[in-house]
């Protein structure tokens, strides 16, 4: 197992890099497999196509960010620090991984249909957790509630995923700077 590892994170660091040079289209199955140095074989070894390499290129992202998620929602803390801890968290972590967000967004629609039908569902699990905590904050009174939790969530994730058209590591603000700010400003927009 410890030798296939390396195997399976070269084709997604390749495939991660060829889809962010040349697109996800213009990339063939051929191109990744030389670039990582492997066979074909070994390829559909790790991944049954080029639509679950991509799909993998974000899930990861999406898991670590899930599971960040939870242990913040779930941590210590009142709402407003963890709704703000939150918030800047998944800045931060788009910001850190922004070539496999802004590889994904720009190629989801290329997908088959039952993949763009998974992934969906995957993102719509972390934007619940999320809403959840806007929610609970709501009925505790902590944030106005005269917005719907629903629309408080996409219009702050319409933002974080917008960041892949303007963020610039190289920029004046740093990935945790920026989700200080959005965070900042998202707990503002809640106050009563």
């Amino acid at each position: 197992m410890a030798q296939e590892e390396p195997v399976r994170q070269r084709l997604l660091s390749e495939a991660t890099r060829l889809f962010a040079d040349r697109g996800f289209e213009s990339t063939s199955v051929q191109e990744i497999v030389v670039a990582a140095g492997v066979t074909k074989g070994a390829m559909y070894h790790y991944f049954d196509s080029k639509d679950d390499l991509l799909h993998e290129i974000y899930g990861r992202v999406l898991r670590m960010q899930m599971e960040r998620l939870t242990k913040i929602a779930d941590g210590p803390g009142t709402v407003s620090e963890r709704l703000h801890a939150a918030a800047a968290d998944v800045v931060e972590t788009t910001t850190d991984n922004l070539d496999d967000s802004k590889i994904f967004f720009r190629s989801m629609h290329l997908l088959a249909p039952e993949t763009q039908k998974t992934v969906r569902a995957e993102r719509r699990r972390y934007h619940e957790r999320f809403r959840d905590l806007v929610d609970e904050g709501q009925r505790e009174g902590a944030f106005r509630s005269d917005v719907p939790a629903e629309i408080v969530v996409d219009y702050f994730f319409g933002s974080v995923h917008h960041l892949g058209s303007w963020y610039h590591a190289e920029g004046a603000l740093s990935g945790a700077q920026v989700g200080a700010h959005f965070a900042d400003l998202l707990l503002t927009s809640l106050r009563p």
